[in-house]
């Protein structure tokens, strides 16, 4: 396997938390937007953030099973983001 494909795999290993992440971000901007008065954070920070953590639970999953795309991990993957985002727009003063 070439340098291309490596970079290929690694893009699609990352894709689902930044994904996710995104998703999270937009979600929370156009549906919760009663959370974002209190929010300091932009949708891209929001982005960043969830994307980094989502990409260390993906490694995370990969390390203790030694494959990746168990449900678990995915699990585990929409439960940071999810956490992340009601952290980041301060849901617990809701």
């Amino acid at each position: 396997m070439g340098p291309s494909e490596h970079i290929i795999h690694t893009f699609n290993f990352i894709a689902p938390a930044w994904w996710m992440a995104l998703f999270c971000a937009l979600f929370a901007r156009f549906v919760l937007r009663r959370w974002l008065s209190a929010s300091r954070w932009g949708v891209l920070t929001q982005t960043f953030w969830g994307g980094v953590l989502g990409t260390l639970i993906l490694l995370g999953g990969l390390w203790l099973w030694g494959v990746d795309g168990k449900m678990a991990t995915y699990g585990a993957l929409v439960l940071a983001c999810a956490t992340a985002q009601w952290l980041m727009c301060q849901g617990w003063r809701r």
